[in-house]
């Protein structure tokens, strides 16, 4: 028998976001943004991230260094935030503007520092799909 007591239908279409599926999603949602915070930027594992960043016109290509580890301590309280599930609906917001100006600034002054252009916008729509499923309209 199924029992769906536990489960709270959203108001998009009635759609079925379990509690369990849900916690799984932002933790997975927010590794993205710790590994890309964390490991790549504070911890200058990724090099073509501060490739594209001294891309940057100035002032922001002038200060590489920090304006990188700026982005990188946004990405990992993204990361907090996310996890905490504290108002998802602004979190999917400020995560969808920051992808897009990222994405803008990367494809348009850091392309060569790019090695999959195609494949980093596409697996940040996934990403933002996947946030955007995630966002509880009640939050």
């Amino acid at each position: 028998m199924c029992d769906d007591r536990d489960r709270v239908a959203q108001q998009n279409s009635g759609k079925y976001i379990g509690t369990r599926t849900r916690v799984w999603a932002r933790a997975a949602i927010a590794s993205v943004w710790l590994y890309q915070g964390l490991w790549c930027k504070l911890l200058s594992r990724c090099p073509s991230h501060a490739s594209i960043v001294s891309a940057l016109p100035p002032p922001f290509g002038n200060a590489a260094a920090l304006v990188l580890t700026m982005i990188g301590a946004i990405e990992v309280m993204f990361a907090i935030w996310i996890a905490s599930g504290w108002r998802s609906r602004l979190a999917a917001m400020a995560q969808t503007m920051l992808l897009i100006v990222m994405n803008t600034g990367g494809l348009i002054w850091g392309r060569s520092a790019i090695a999959d252009p195609f494949g980093t916008v596409l697996s940040n729509v996934i990403l933002l799909t996947l946030i955007w499923i995630v966002a509880d309209e009640r939050a």
